[in-house]
């Protein structure tokens, strides 16, 4: 059977290295276009938008169209954060991160 010493030092390891997780995916930005480039998203590992911003020839499209791409645009980047989110948690965790507080 395991001490509870041992546990203690694994589970403030495993706390340590999801700070650090965190730390590198606050840093990370992802960007993500749309449109062929009439949409540029930036947002961070977290899940963070770090900016938003329109070619000036697409504003002059249908505002539907406008509308359709930025959300299609945003929800890219959503997903994007949240994979990146969810790898390292797995890597660091080895899978058992899931549904952790805290976390995407």
């Amino acid at each position: 059977m395991v001490g509870v010493g041992k546990l203690l030092k694994q589970a403030q390891k495993m706390q340590k290295s999801m700070a650090e997780a965190q730390e590198k995916l606050a840093e990370q930005v992802l960007e993500v276009s749309s449109g062929g480039g009439a949409i540029t998203v930036k947002i961070n590992g977290q899940g963070e938008f770090q900016s938003l911003s329109f070619d000036p020839e697409f504003l002059k499209e249908d505002p539907e169209v406008i509308e359709e791409a930025t959300l299609s645009a945003v929800r890219e980047a959503a997903d994007k954060a949240k994979q990146a989110n969810e790898k390292i948690m797995e890597d660091i965790t080895g899978g058992m991160g899931m549904g952790l507080p805290g976390f995407m």
